[in-house]
């Protein structure tokens, strides 16, 4: 059985001198310094630490950390497993041979579940999972993965935003690429290359090929098509989709409909149809 994202235990370590290792542990252990100094030693390296940084102890990996004898640090942290883990590490700059990332630009402290979760609800630790979701989507966001991002890659940002928002009736090509973060015209050329088409043209054509399937797999109206794949109009998706296809939504719906024969879906049909 897989077990996506799990939390452990989290909590809050007041200024003190505690120390842990040297040893291994089997979970991921995310530390956010509060306040006060430490180190880290691991295999990679020693690693002095201070206010506003982060570090992570990797499952199976020998660690050893203390504070620092003159400003003790303050710390909050949060202990998980799970399938999914090392997946949204793995869009951090979090990598096991260097375990820091810098003063954060915010103070993350809010963000992580200081409560205990072992042994709570579980109302309680869907809640926790859900926090540190969030509280990674932080690290994703001020600490992304130092490896250059590709030029396809912003294609497939582009592709993957269409395909989740092609239903939207308000959707542009601007939307699109605020959506990418890239300069525009720099996000043409590199969607024309990549694609052999304009975004606007991919975007007309996932909304074609989708209403397609609706009236292949559904019941439904052509207006009720044309509205699920973002046409609020159904006179000009009529026009769009002939263009495309060679045939009026209708002729389409004759020749590839679900329910051909299907007199109910045929008067529901006509009636907005017509």
């Amino acid at each position: 059985m897989s077990h996506p994202l799990i939390c452990t235990c989290s909590g809050y370590k007041p200024l003190n001198l505690h120390k842990w290792g040297p040893g291994v542990r089997d979970i991921y252990a995310l530390h956010y310094i509060a306040g006060g100094k430490g180190v880290l030693e691991t295999r990679h390296g020693v690693f002095p630490l201070k206010a506003g940084e982060s570090f992570i102890l990797y499952p199976h990996t020998e660690v050893y950390y203390y504070p620092d004898p003159q400003d003790p640090w303050v710390y909050v942290w949060i202990e998980f497993t799970g399938d999914e883990a090392r997946h949204l590490l793995d869009k951090t700059g979090f990598v096991p041979d260097k375990p820091v990332v810098p003063v954060s630009p915010v103070n993350l402290m809010p963000h992580f579940p200081i409560e205990e979760i072992a042994g709570g609800a579980p109302f309680e630790k869907i809640r926790a999972e859900a926090r540190l979701r969030l509280l990674l989507s932080y690290y994703m966001e001020y600490f992304p993965a130092e490896y250059s991002i590709r030029t396809t890659d912003y294609v497939e940002l582009a592709k993957a935003y269409i395909e989740t928002n092609y239903w939207k009736t308000t959707l542009t090509v601007s939307d699109i690429v605020n959506a990418v973060r890239l300069e525009r015209s720099y996000l043409f050329r590199l969607f024309k290359n990549a694609t052999g088409m304009p975004i606007s043209s991919y975007l007309t054509a996932f909304r074609v090929r989708r209403a397609c399937e609706l009236m292949k797999t559904s019941d439904l109206s052509i207006k009720s098509i044309a509205f699920s794949v973002g046409y609020g109009d159904q006179l000009y998706f009529s026009k769009v989709f002939k263009k495309a296809t060679s045939l009026t939504p209708t002729e389409y719906l004759t020749l590839h409909g679900a329910y051909p024969a299907n007199e109910t879906a045929y008067t529901f049909r006509k009636l907005y149809n017509t």
